[in-house]
């Protein structure tokens, strides 16, 4: 099937990324994203005998996304921006009825407060960089309003929108990943285990350096397989549309030029000619080269693949890596249900009995 991409987005979203790794070597980005796991797991995980995992997993992740795209490090400024970012993700996909205590009415009210914020970030940023107080190349934020694209410099409202799409996508798909993964370890002690093992395997192997580096995050095979098949079991993004570039017969049906298809990939996750015993939850799937081609597909595929694919691996496998190590997990729910909002979620946010090793 041939589909047309929304190309000139999709091309500043990959410039822009790409920029994003060039100008943070991995290591220096390893080293932050460590500091951050370390920092969120002393402050709202330790001593705790009983938290919520989803609200605190997406503190973590929305935290390193302002910190790493924004350059915001103060913490009162991000439970600000975060409140309203919650605010949103409830009602981004509710019944659009603008009535007053509906969750469209709140998401459409928490859309105007982050743009207003993000306005007045990119306000003091234009400051600090005509005052040489900001680099060019500090972060996302500082590369849209330095650095020009093929068609000049970006507006300030394609930089709030852009913003807005790139802290969504680092930390809603993420944080649900993270939640998941942490469920299923809770359910099955073999795996978790097999993750523990791998992990201390890796501190073992740092000696007497205290921060991962990007070969550590390599040596993380086990548990990413383990990731992957958890992306692959409970697909965290649903799906997507795309336009069809040309007339194509699928099965006997003829879709015309223009028409708009809906990818699912659930539907594909769980088709047994690609994967055998498709239910079963087992990572050995992905050891050797893994599954065919096109077939797993959590972060998209071809052109349009999501450009923060890197970005959310490192994410996820450096928060593993520390919350394995220094707790043990019960469900205290163990038959909660799931809701689905930007992203699918365990609908008390994942309360559990926590146990420091």
């Amino acid at each position: 099937m041939a589909f047309v991409p929304i190309e000139h987005d999709a091309a500043k979203g990959r410039r822009f990324m790409s920029l994003f790794f060039k100008f943070n070597e991995t290591q220096k980005l390893v080293a932050a994203i460590d500091s951050i796991s370390r920092n969120q797991l002393k402050k709202n995980w330790e001593g705790k005998n009983e938290v919520k995992v989803y609200p605190l997993v997406k503190m973590y992740t929305f935290t390193l996304a302002c910190h790493l795209f924004l350059s915001i490090n103060d913490t009162e400024k991000v439970l600000k921006l975060l409140y309203h970012f919650n605010n949103l993700t409830d009602g981004i996909l509710s019944v659009p009825l603008s009535i007053p205590g509906t969750p469209f009415h709140r998401a459409t009210r928490a859309m105007e407060s982050l743009r207003k914020e993000i306005y007045l970030i990119i306000k003091e940023r234009r400051e600090a960089l005509a005052n040489n107080l900001a680099s060019p190349t500090q972060d996302v934020l500082s590369q849209m309003i330095a650095v020009p694209f093929d068609d000049g410099f970006m507006t300030e409202l394609e930089i709030v929108d852009k913003i807005l799409a790139i802290l969504f996508g680092g930390e809603e798909t993420t944080t649900a990943t993270i939640t998941f993964a942490m469920k299923y370890l809770s359910e099955m002690p073999h795996l978790y285990n097999e993750v523990l093992k791998e992990q201390r395997e890796i501190t073992r192997s740092m000696k007497l350096r205290e921060v991962l580096c990007f070969d550590d995050i390599q040596k993380m095979r086990y548990t990413w397989n383990f990731v992957n098949e958890v992306m692959r079991h409970i697909p965290i993004v649903q799906g997507a549309f795309r336009e069809v570039k040309e007339d194509i017969t699928f099965e006997g049906y003829v879709i015309p030029k223009g028409w708009k298809l809906y990818w699912s990939v659930g539907s594909t996750h769980h088709n047994s000619e690609y994967f055998s015993e498709p239910e079963r939850f087992n990572p050995i799937r992905f050891e050797g080269n893994g599954p065919s081609p096109y077939t797993h597909v959590p972060f998209g595929v071809g052109p349009l693949m999501c450009p923060g694919h890197e970005y959310a691996r490192l994410t996820i496998l450096v928060f593993l890596h520390y919350v394995v190590k220094m707790f043990q997990w019960e469900p205290i729910l163990p038959n909660e249900k799931m809701k689905f909002k930007a992203a699918p979620m365990p609908a008390e946010g994942f309360p559990v009995c926590l146990s420091p090793h």
